[in-house]
């Protein structure tokens, strides 16, 4: 057999468009892009405590940037992805107990997941509001 036959008899690799996306998929996905955004995020809070630390005059800009709309954008998106990461990773700490696979539960816990994190973070700017 040349090495050419036996290139053609080796089935194909499944290319990501034969895929259908689905809740846990997503929310797979989602998890790893949200944990990328939280180092971003990181990045933002070590920037104010060194503004804070660095005087009053900088700290106060950056105070200004934090709060004008886009500030708050990227707040709101950070307050979420902290949120979504967060009961991502506590789904993935009930499937380390070995429960929760059937695929039924699986799906469920996925829109938990992204139901959860949105009310979570709308609840907390709704209370950091009030409160200030």
């Amino acid at each position: 057999m040349s090495s050419q036959d036996i290139k053609n008899a080796r089935p194909l690799s499944p290319h990501l468009s034969i895929y259908k996306p689905i809740p846990t998929m997503m929310m797979s996905i989602v998890h790893r892009m949200t944990g990328m955004a939280l180092y971003f995020g990181t990045l933002l809070i070590a920037w104010w405590l060194f503004a804070a630390a660095s005087g009053e005059a900088y700290f106060e800009w950056v105070n200004a940037f934090m709060g004008s709309i886009i500030g708050r954008l990227i707040l709101f998106g950070y307050t979420w992805a902290l949120m979504h990461h967060m009961i991502g990773g506590m789904r993935h700490l009930y499937w380390d107990t070995g429960r929760g696979f059937a695929k039924e539960t699986t799906t469920k816990l996925a829109y938990a997941t992204i139901i959860g994190s949105i009310t979570l973070t709308i609840l907390l700017w709704v209370v950091g509001y009030m409160v200030r």
